[in-house]
């Protein structure tokens, strides 16, 4: 038990407090209290309800003093100190006589950087995820562990619109002056562990760190590299390469030290994994200690069946980042050598590899084109929705997004890295004609990338974007290097080049006065004038 008791944060007349509970006991307390199941090999299998993705259009920044010259406002829905405190204590009063279960851990491995966090959870299962999920503490860590920012998740807690000042009865609302997350409603665990991503983002900038949504890895010769991109778009799959150590698989930060992972765990899409694939993320299904969410189990054998999209499309495995062999055991390393950029463009359009300058990476970063994979996000449809994402990931960036593009941009210059924009969405036609581009196809052009081979390969400059592509690379298809070769009707090639060449420059005008000349000139061109 922390001698920082539950009292500090509100609570009263609680019927007890499960403290920092280790994996197996969260098992024994999940299956007892009949939050989930055990499957064949060892997986804690749970449901997560109505909600099977984050609810992006439910979560709220307190608007005070503090924060009102500081938050991207255009981004991030706005409610007042009164309606929060409202909702805290409405909370509160709710959590009385219940048994809670904390957690207290830590968010970015840089010892420099890092934040502790408290994690308090109405579920067991919701403890054991943020305790496979974030940095583990010492036990001398703990003895005296005083939480900077505290997260209170009570799902079955029903949040009032009218009193909490929120759009519906879940709510997320992050209040950054009292250093308190509130989410109710809403049994997806995924909404606490973007709330430290969101905590991160927030108080990092200024100290010249930049918080970023991506996946990092580091090659035998030392040099790291990072892949920026949305859920569904390869972050997770293509840095989980045998022939590199993972930093990590989703979030991560760059400051004076080099990179470093903001959490201790991998969060990864296993709808339709395959061991063949993606062996070393398979093989987490296997094991005890790793959380499924919404993964169909057969009741009688415990078998799974990850091809079934019964629950959800976003079935996920949340597991310990050492349960991947070459895992880093630090969750840092040295600067990046190699940028790259995931997009999955359902359009078509995009060539499978591109090599960008450094006014075209700060481009195409604010712009965080890709296409929402259904089941992310509560409301989206079976079809991907091709969307544009400030910084790959504006859900959870509190700031404006040119603070977080300039401070890239610096990071770029100031050590040299290469730049890519890959994508792994469509070729061969847009979505529902075309075929998702090959996985095979991509890790060698990434590998041609990371080992430095591309950049003695022949280029040529797209007429449409103007970033440099493979003519041709060993052990790759020549064709699918240029999308309109694959596409059997090439005017319809070109009028959706011509659609997507639109929607870039339409989305890019909000930022045109926040950045210079140069990157202006890196936006692309309309058809006619490629012509």
């Amino acid at each position: 038990m922390s001698a920082f008791g539950l009292e500090a944060h509100g609570f009263r007349n609680l019927k007890q407090v499960n403290w920092n509970l280790t994996a197996p006991a969260l098992y024994e307390e999940a299956v007892r209290r009949g939050e989930g199941h055990v499957a064949k090999d060892g997986p804690l299998v749970v449901l997560t309800g109505h909600h099977t993705g984050r609810s992006a259009t439910d979560k709220f920044v307190v608007k005070d003093a503090n924060t009102e010259a500081n938050v991207w406002w255009d981004n991030n829905k706005a409610m007042s100190p009164a309606h929060f405190d409202a909702l805290h204590a409405d909370m509160m009063a709710f959590a009385e006589s219940k048994e809670l279960f904390a957690k207290d851990l830590f968010g970015g491995a840089d010892l420099t950087h890092r934040i502790k966090v408290r994690i308090i959870t109405e579920y067991a299962w919701h403890s054991l995820f943020v305790h496979q999920l974030l940095i583990r503490p010492t036990a001398d860590d703990l003895k005296n562990f005083d939480p900077e920012f505290t997260i209170i998740d009570l799902p079955s807690f029903n949040a009032d619109p009218a009193k909490h000042g929120c759009a519906t009865q879940t709510v997320i609302a992050v209040n950054f002056t009292q250093k308190v997350i509130l989410i109710g409603g809403t049994s997806y665990a995924g909404e606490m562990k973007k709330s430290v991503f969101t905590i991160l983002n927030y108080i990092l900038p200024p100290k010249r760190v930049m918080p970023m949504h991506c996946s990092a890895n580091v090659g035998n010769d030392g040099k790291s590299a990072i892949f920026f991109g949305l859920s569904g778009t390869g972050k997770t799959t293509l840095s989980a390469d045998a022939s590199r150590t993972l930093v990590g698989d989703d979030e991560h930060g760059w400051g004076e030290h080099g990179v470093f992972n903001f959490e201790g765990g991998c969060y990864a899409k296993v709808i339709k994994l395959s061991r063949e694939a993606e062996p070393e993320i398979f093989s987490t299904t296997e094991r005890f200690g790793t959380v499924l969410e919404n993964v169909v189990m057969d009741p009688k054998t415990r078998a799974l069946d990850l091809n079934d999209s019964k629950y959800a499309e976003n079935t996920r495995a949340a597991y310990p980042i050492d349960f991947i062999p070459n895992a880093s055991k630090t969750g840092r390393a040295g600067h990046p050598k190699n940028v790259i950029m995931l997009t999955a463009d359902a359009f078509g359009v995009l060539p499978p590899i591109s090599r960008l300058t450094p006014s075209q990476a700060m481009y195409h970063f604010l712009s965080g084109f890709t296409a929402k994979v259904a089941g992310t996000e509560k409301g989206l449809g079976k079809e991907p929705q091709p969307t544009f994402s400030t910084c790959f990931g504006a859900p959870f960036m509190p700031r404006h997004p040119s603070e977080y593009g300039n401070l890239l941009r610096e990071l770029i210059a100031s050590h040299g890295a290469d730049c890519w924009l890959v994508n792994t969405g469509w070729t061969g036609g847009a979505f529902g004609t075309g075929a998702r581009m090959p996985i095979k196809a991509t890790r060698a052009l990434l590998n041609a990338a990371l080992d430095g081979s591309l950049a003695t390969v022949d280029m040529r400059v797209d007429s449409h974007f103007k970033f440099l592509v493979p003519v041709a690379v060993p052990g790759v298809d020549t064709k699918i290097l240029n999308p309109r070769d694959t596409w059997a009707d090439k005017s319809a090639y070109d009028a959706q080049a011509k659609k997507l060449v639109q929607m870039f420059r339409d989305n890019f005008k909000k930022f045109e006065a926040h950045v210079g000349p140069d990157v202006l000139q890196a936006a692309p061109v309309l058809a006619e004038a490629a012509e």
